[in-house]
C-alpha cells in the first residue's frame, strides 16, 4: 500500500482506511476501484496471497474439469479404435473380394492378398493390437466362375461388446 503526502488531502469516506505503523496511526486514501480489492487482516496491514479456502475452491474446480476431460478423452480414443477397425475390415473385406473376382479362386490366407499386392500389409486390429484376424472360410462359391472355395469373411478377434453399438467387436 502506498502512502501519499498531499498538501490538501481529499477525504473519500468509502475508500479512506486506517493503518497502524509502529505507535501512530496514518490515514491511507486509496481509489474506489482498488479500495474493494485490499483485504486487511488484524493488525491492519494488507495481506498479501490467497488464503487456503481460496486455493482449495480453485483446486477442486481444476480437479472436476480434468475428471470431465479425462471421460471424455477416453471415449474418443475408443471412437477412433472403432472407425479404424470398421476401415481395416472394409479394405480387407474388398481386397477379399477382389481377389475371388481377379483370381477365380478366394485366397486361403490373409497372406494371399499381401503376396498378391491386394493388400500392402496385414493391418494390426485396433481393439487386440496385433495381427490376429479371424478368418470365414465357407465352401460357397461368391461367382459361378469361381474354381475352389476359401476366405469370403474377415473379423475381428476380440470378444469385448462395443460400449456404442452393444454388439461384440468379433460380430462386425
Amino acid at each position: 500500500m502506498y502512502l501519499t503526502c498531499i498538501r490538501f488531502p481529499r477525504k473519500l469516506e468509502s475508500t479512506e482506511r486506517t493503518m497502524q505503523i509502529g505507535r501512530r496511526q496514518v490515514r491511507s486514501i486509496t481509489l474506489p476501484f482498488v479500495a474493494g480489492r485490499l483485504r486487511i487482516n488484524g493488525r491492519g496491514f494488507r495481506a498479501k496471497g490467497f488464503s487456503l479456502l481460496e486455493l482449495m475452491i480453485v483446486i477442486t474446480i481444476i480437479m472436476i474439469l480434468a475428471t470431465i476431460a479425462v471421460g471424455r478423452y477416453d471415449r474418443s480414443v475408443l471412437r477412433s479404435k472403432e472407425a479404424v477397425l470398421k476401415q481395416d475390415l472394409s479394405a480387407m473385406r474388398n481386397a477379399i473380394q477382389q481377389y475371388t473376382l481377379d483370381k477365380q479362386a478366394a485366397p486361403s490366407s490373409l497372406d494371399d492378398l499381401v503376396s498378391a499386392k491386394y493388400l500392402g500389409t496385414i493391418p494390426v486390429d485396433p481393439i487386440t493390437r496385433a495381427k490376429d484376424w479371424k478368418v470365414a472360410s465357407e465352401d460357397i462359391l461368391l461367382t459361378p466362375e469361381q474354381t475352389s472355395p476359401g476366405i469370403t469373411d474377415v473379423h475381428s478377434a476380440s470378444e469385448v461388446i462395443s460400449p456404442f453399438e452393444n454388439t461384440p467387436y468379433s460380430t462386425w
